[in-house]
């Protein structure tokens, strides 16, 4: 005979704050048709019953709590899809690894810094790697001076966190996100120069310019 097992038994699963579940005496009933009543819960809950809803406390840090009549299942399904969406915006910060050899070549640098410059605009960190194989190892200054040159060249666009480190046979350092990390702006316009009025010359004033006046008639 194979003794029992000592398990507990499972409990059913209970929806809290939801219909009989509900603990506090009264509530705040909130109404497909707009009404809300401070009521007995007992008298909301059979309210809600009556026009064929559940009775589910929303906001349960409330004096006294509000509840609404409303479809229960309704309700989980907008909740789930809210928090649904909240997470899809939610930005999730990654660390994007780049390797580097000590030996890299100019092409293979710049590639590797466009692509950390657009990691570092979408808010990620960058991790920068220095692998050294065999006796590379013995020159290791030169993949200190690689990170801090890349380091350097992300300057506006990232910030490293500490000076670069020796792990093993790696010399690694991270380079985080800053918050004025944009793409380039368009250079300012040179300033238009302002509108000149033309000059008038003065109405001549001299004698000379005046018409002479006729002697007055003898009499």
């Amino acid at each position: 005979m194979i003794p029992g097992r000592n398990f507990p038994p499972r409990k059913p699963s209970r929806r809290e704050n939801v219909n009989e579940s509900i603990r506090a005496r009264e509530v705040r009933a909130v109404f497909p048709d707009g009404t809300a009543e401070v009521m007995p819960t007992a008298a909301a809950l059979r309210r809600a019953q009556e026009l064929g809803l559940d009775l589910v406390v929303v906001s349960p840090t409330a004096v006294p709590p509000v509840a609404k009549a409303i479809d229960y299942g309704q309700y989980q399904y907008e909740l789930k899809k809210k928090q649904h969406d909240a997470k899809k915006k939610q930005h999730v910060v990654q660390v994007k690894e780049l390797k580097f050899r000590p030996n890299t070549d100019e092409h293979d640098y710049d590639f590797k810094k466009v692509h950390a410059i657009r990691f570092l605009q979408e808010g990620n960190r960058v991790k920068a790697l220095v692998q050294f194989r065999g006796r590379e190892i013995a020159h290791t200054d030169l993949g200190r001076k690689l990170l801090l040159r890349f380091a350097e060249d992300l300057v506006g666009f990232g910030a490293i966190d500490g000076m670069p480190r020796l792990e093993g046979r790696s010399f690694h350092v991270l380079i985080s996100p800053v918050k004025t990390a944009v793409k380039a702006d368009k250079p300012p316009s040179p300033p238009k120069p302002a509108a000149v009025a033309p000059t008038i010359a003065p109405a001549a004033t001299s004698a000379a310019a005046l018409p002479e006046t006729p002697p007055p008639a003898e009499g």
